[in-house]
């Protein structure tokens, strides 16, 4: 195993902007009539906007025009960017930046793999746009995750080969669309959860670069 280039996803592994998300949809919900959970928020995690609206309004029993999803669509985005428009530094997930820099000293190359069409926002509020290599985002892709085509655009953008690169991924379909790929995946959160990846960590605190490719090689679950 030669791994040449990480791929990191940005919600739920850079930065915690979940909650944002939530509070978004949930408002939206309201607004159509009914509940929406963070249990419910657990199915939107790495899937498009739209996709999400999708599984929404599925929750709520509720049907909209294409013309009505579009408009709501863009009404949940504006309040979620108004959320994130907030975002300082100190909110990039502890351990991240330590393990990045780490990285640096082997030469590995850095992108952002990330469904979010805000993403380029959000790097800059964490003024982190600068570490990696190149940034793919819902802008550049038609497929939604689990399909691979996020991961392999950014493995040709980088030049390198999908078994050359890893994928860190929170979410279920993220975990897919890297194995999907083939791609080596760490999944950062729950084991139980992100089970199909081939190591899983809780966080990045502490954590080295020899010590991920360490236990990776071996395919153990890191449990901190």
């Amino acid at each position: 195993m030669k791994i040449g280039a990480c791929i990191f996803d940005l919600d739920g592994v850079i930065v915690d902007t979940a909650r944002y998300h939530y509070l978004a949809w949930r408002r939206l919900a309201r607004e159509l009539g009914f509940d929406f959970s963070p249990g419910h928020n657990e199915r939107l995690k790495g899937v498009s906007r739209m996709q999400s609206l999708e599984i929404l309004l599925e929750i709520g029993g509720k049907k909209l025009s294409q013309n009505e999803m579009n408009e709501a669509a863009q009404r949940k985005n504006a309040w979620y960017i108004d959320f994130i428009s907030t975002l300082t530094p100190d909110e990039v997930l502890p351990g991240v930046l330590d393990f990045i820099h780490d990285m640096d000293n082997y030469r590995i190359k850095k992108a952002i793999g990330s469904a979010s069409r805000n993403a380029e926002l959000i790097l800059k509020r964490l003024q982190i746009e600068g570490m990696f290599d190149i940034l793919i985002d819902g802008n550049k892709i038609t497929k939604a995750k689990p399909d691979p085509e996020i991961f392999l655009l950014a493995a040709k953008e980088l030049k390198k080969k999908p078994e050359e690169c890893l994928v860190f991924e929170d979410a279920i379909a993220g975990v897919k669309a890297a194995k999907k790929g083939g791609m080596y995946c760490v999944g950062v959160g729950d084991p139980a959860i992100l089970k199909q990846a081939d190591l899983v960590i809780r966080s990045f605190v502490g954590l080295s670069w020899d010590q991920i490719s360490g236990r990776l090689s071996h395919r153990i679950v890191i449990k901190k």
